[in-house]
């Protein structure tokens, strides 16, 4: 009898002592959390540094003017002309860039596409020229007049144009050369074989 008392007693002091160490259990619940909000919801409010210009991203949809096939000889002078006619828009000397892009020379040997040999592979080379006295007249110029236009092959084309530059008394005579590439990849483009003044030579130019 004094056996199961004591056993009654130990058992009792177990669990009183779990009871103790371990809370008694509660029916489970799911914890409710905040909601992560999508990244692509978050919308910053910070401000854009303005350091690019109002027209870049439109700029960058646009294609670069160049050669294409859909331009015949005499559209081909017209948008070179033009582009010089607005030589600093988008930019600075982007007209001179657009004149660099039709140009039929090899960049590795010497051109007379100015009527004198040049080594005008680098682009800041072919540019300095147009800013020469001689040919500066058409950056930006204000009037223009085709004199003459032959058409000295299936393939080749030259024209005259009278230039009015946008300073007082400036003026200028050009000859235009164009070539239609045949095979390779510029197969079927109109490209400039030479500008040339016509009267002046270049001169001392900052070569």
């Amino acid at each position: 009898m004094a056996a199961l008392e004591i056993g009654a007693r130990f058992l009792g002091s177990i669990d009183h002592l779990s009871s103790s160490i371990y809370p008694p259990a509660v029916p489970w619940q799911r914890q409710q959390f905040p909601r992560r909000q999508r990244l692509g919801r978050v919308i910053s409010k910070m401000d854009v540094p303005d350091f690019l210009p109002a027209t870049w991203g439109e700029s960058r949809l646009k294609k670069p003017l160049g050669p294409t096939l859909a331009l015949t000889a005499e559209d081909t002078i017209l948008q070179q002309l033009d582009a010089l006619q607005e030589n600093d828009r988008p930019y600075p000397d982007h007209g001179i860039e657009v004149m660099y892009r039709f140009a039929a020379f090899d960049p590795f040997s010497r051109s007379n596409y100015f009527g004198r040999y040049l080594d005008l592979g680098q682009f800041e080379r072919f540019r300095r020229i147009y800013h020469h006295q001689t040919y500066r007249v058409l950056l930006g110029h204000k009037e223009r007049r085709t004199l003459s236009s032959l058409r000295v092959s299936e393939h080749s084309l030259k024209e005259r144009i009278w230039i009015q530059g946008a300073r007082p008394d400036e003026e200028g005579t050009f000859e235009f050369t164009l070539v239609q590439m045949v095979g390779g990849s510029w197969d079927g483009y109109w490209l400039t074989e030479s500008l040339i003044h016509d009267g002046e030579g270049l001169g001392t130019i900052p070569y």
